[in-house]
């Protein structure tokens, strides 16, 4: 049965939405929504513990961490923390297994989860009611139709992104004066990274057009390492930052940027709630579905050729969100044709500004 609850008696709500960075941004949008239509109620998100780094301080919504560490102890905390509670509604907002799991421990009248054509890992048991089914959307739409299925609005979105006044400090303490160019090069997947040395091009590019070029990401080998490569392969000094900031400190570097470089990776989407330009670099997923969301015109992408290659058929004719696989697919993305867009988006920034 598909939800429609449009009442404004919701007095408790429940989001579950564990993970990753990227997908707690898109979240965030549509929770907001969900506050101005429903004010009185009370939000409680369920979410995972790095995600949660990022969200602490979130207005007006408590956050109960899970930690998929600690195994089945973490759905035995979260079943024991809602005891003698029940919510008005869950917002089922993840479909894989682990998600299902808690979704079974927390307490509700309603379990609202994904349509159909979105369920899997067993997600139609743990749910009673269902978004409305939508066609080709993004991972952000798809959250929005949460909000929408109990009376909320969701047009452009926007965000309120926890941040304290010392996180913008020591942002902007460790940043030098002038414009910023960030490079966010690291994904989850080391295929779905850049070359070292292309990267490198764009920063050497960036900074002849008058941009400090920073260098940002965890404290990972992966990261550390390509950090190093990119450096290596510069010619001019770049501000490498990788390792040294909390997600609260990043977010605020991204603020604070003029333009951001990522390919399909949390901070691309961090920028995003910031309002900061985002080049998004896509080889393996559809950028209309996981793409920078207001920034999908800056998008260089390699995937939809890969697509018709790998599968004989277009995006429209395959099932939404079809990955195509390859470990040398993102060598495919041109020095060239990222330099143009980083030309045109600094370009359309200044005409805007």
């Amino acid at each position: 049965m598909r939800a429609n609850i449009l009442s404004n008696s919701l007095s408790s709500i429940c989001i579950l939405r564990l993970s990753a960075i990227g997908d707690v941004c898109h979240a965030v949008s549509a929770v907001q929504a969900i506050q101005r239509a429903h004010p009185q109620a009370k939000i409680t998100w369920v979410i995972g513990k790095v995600e949660a780094m990022l969200l602490a301080g979130l207005p007006g919504v408590e956050l109960v961490v899970f930690d998929k560490k600690q195994g089945k102890a973490a759905l035995k905390a979260l079943k024991a923390k809602f005891k003698g509670q029940k919510f008005d509604v869950l917002l089922h907002m993840q479909v894989a297994l682990r998600a299902n799991l808690v979704a079974r421990v927390i307490p509700a009248k309603q379990k609202i989860g994904f349509d159909k054509g979105r369920s899997k890992e067993l997600h139609s048991l743990f749910i009673n009611k269902r978004i409305a089914a939508q066609q080709s959307p993004h991972v952000l739409e798809g959250f929005q139709n949460f909000a929408r299925a109990i009376g909320a609005e969701c047009e452009k979105p926007s965000w309120n992104m926890p941040v304290t006044d010392d996180h913008k400090a020591s942002a902007k303490a460790l940043l030098p004066e002038g414009k910023i160019f960030v490079i966010s090069p690291a994904a989850s997947k080391a295929e779905r990274n850049w070359l070292p040395e292309r990267y490198a091009a764009l920063a050497d590019h960036a900074m002849k057009s008058g941009f400090n070029v920073v260098i940002t990401g965890g404290p990972t080998e992966l990261e550390q390492n390509l950090a190093a490569d990119i450096q290596k392969h510069t010619q001019s000094a770049l501000l490498n930052l990788v390792g040294k900031t909390d997600l609260k400190t990043l977010l605020c570097i991204l603020e604070q940027a003029d333009v951001v470089l990522a390919p399909d990776t949390g901070p691309a989407h961090m920028a995003v709630t910031v309002n900061t330009p985002v080049i998004g670099l896509y080889a393996h997923s559809n950028p209309k579905r996981t793409g920078p969301y207001l920034y999908q015109d800056y998008v260089v992408e390699v995937y939809h050729k890969n697509l018709v290659a790998q599968k004989g058929k277009t995006a429209d004719e395959l099932p939404w969100g079809t990955r195509v696989k390859g470990r040398e697919l993102m060598s495919q993305i041109e020095v060239a044709d990222v330099i143009a867009m980083f030309d045109r988006v600094v370009k359309e920034q200044e005409l805007n500004s």
